[in-house]
């Protein structure tokens, strides 16, 4: 029996295959796109022409028929390259998988195709100003119009990527159970244009392509049809879409990971101070080894998670996910940090790259969960220690 963290010849194709065109843009590229306020729709459209925006995707509706192995592969390889696209984890990964899990047959049909190709994007609203990492606090309600049929939708959302690109965004919100009165977590396909359904942009020190919004939703209305998958299993709904945001969260940070050791290797190899180059010295040369170890380590625990999820096994894979998101965070930001001291000044220049990373790397800490969050869900679900909340 094969051992399933080490990956398949097709893995490494892709892997390949998407490094070369990873290459072709590179960091220069990202970095003009994000001075200039635009967006990498060129890198978008060439990755969706290859087929890489829907590898996870089932294949009758246009994807690849993979799964978040794959596409954590996809952003990985682009991130080492200088180049990722952040849209991957929102798209494809969670409002693509929460629909293809979920989804009406109508839905299907109405998005994976467009989600599969790149010709359609698709954000997703769940923080909230007064909710942050406690999902159990969301204040957006749905209720029913009984005159109607119709959701109507009220709230806020915080920190909403991409909805300026998107052509809706899946909303969490919770609607009250009818049996108990207890509010109960449930998605909602929320069109962008859609009336009473407003967005401000979020002015950010992170420089991306991708823009943050705050959400406001004012009696927002919806057609019945525009709730995701079945009312009373909304949870287990929305975790089906977390457990691949963490995954490919965990793929984003590898990926910045490897981009900055690169980077420091490189100059380590060729800067020349005394009679040696720089990388000769120990000081130098170990940490950036106990980086690249470090990287290489959270990355096994992604493969482990991906390959839970794509499995089916949903628990396994939501404790896999927390831990690789935790392990490439903590990778990204060490190896971020050890890439700028290696260069020292030139580390902090526009020419070398890296100091923008030094924020970029800390958002893999904080989002889409805090460290401490999931330090909290793996003394308590793993070790069985009791909750201090």
């Amino acid at each position: 029996m094969s051992n399933p963290v080490i990956e398949t010849e097709e893995h490494r194709a892709l892997r390949a295959s998407v490094a070369a065109l990873g290459k072709r843009y590179g960091r220069e590229y990202f970095a003009r796109v994000v001075a200039e306020g635009k967006h990498t729709d060129d890198l978008w459209a060439e990755a969706a022409k290859l087929g890489y925006l829907g590898v996870n995707l089932p294949e009758e509706y246009g994807g690849g028929g993979g799964g978040i192995a794959e596409l954590s592969i996809v952003l990985e390889e682009l991130g080492a390259a200088g180049c990722p696209l952040l849209m991957l984890v929102v798209s494809p990964a969670i409002c693509g998988t929460v629909i293809a899990r979920f989804g009406t047959e109508e839905q299907k049909r109405t998005w994976l195709p467009g989600l599969a190709d790149g010709s359609r994007k698709m954000a997703f609203g769940i923080t909230e100003p007064d909710a942050g990492s406690n999902s159990h606090r969301i204040t957006t309600t749905a209720r029913r119009d009984p005159a109607t049929g119709e959701w109507v939708l009220n709230g806020r959302k915080v920190f909403i990527s991409g909805v300026d690109i998107a052509e809706a965004t899946l909303v969490v919100g919770r609607t009250e159970d009818a049996r108990t009165g207890n509010l109960k977590a449930c998605l909602f396909i929320v069109p962008r244009d859609t009336p009473g359904f407003g967005r401000s942009q979020i002015a950010m020190e992170l420089g991306a392509p991708e823009k943050q919004f705050e959400l406001t939703l004012d009696d927002v209305r919806l057609p019945a049809d525009a709730l995701v998958g079945d009312e009373d299993a909304g949870l287990l709904q929305l975790f089906a879409g977390l457990n691949p945001e963490r995954i490919m969260t965990a793929a984003f940070a590898l990926g910045m990971a490897r981009y900055a050791i690169e980077r420091a290797v490189d100059y380590a190899r060729t800067r020349q101070v005394w009679k040696e180059p720089i990388g000769a010295h120990q000081a130098v040369a170990h940490p950036l080894a106990q980086a690249h170890i470090e990287t290489e380590l959270a990355r096994l625990m992604m493969q482990k998670a991906a390959h839970l999820y794509d499995a089916g096994d949903d628990l396994g894979a939501g404790e896999a996910a927390n831990m690789a998101k935790y392990a490439a965070g903590e990778a990204a930001v060490k190896a971020v940090d050890q890439a700028v001291h290696t260069l020292g000044g030139n580390g902090l220049t526009r020419e070398y790259g890296l100091a923008g990373l030094i924020t970029a790397a800390r958002v893999a800490r904080i989002a889409p969960v805090s460290r401490e969050m999931i330090l909290n869900y793996v003394s308590h679900q793993s070790l069985g220690l009791p909750k201090s909340y």
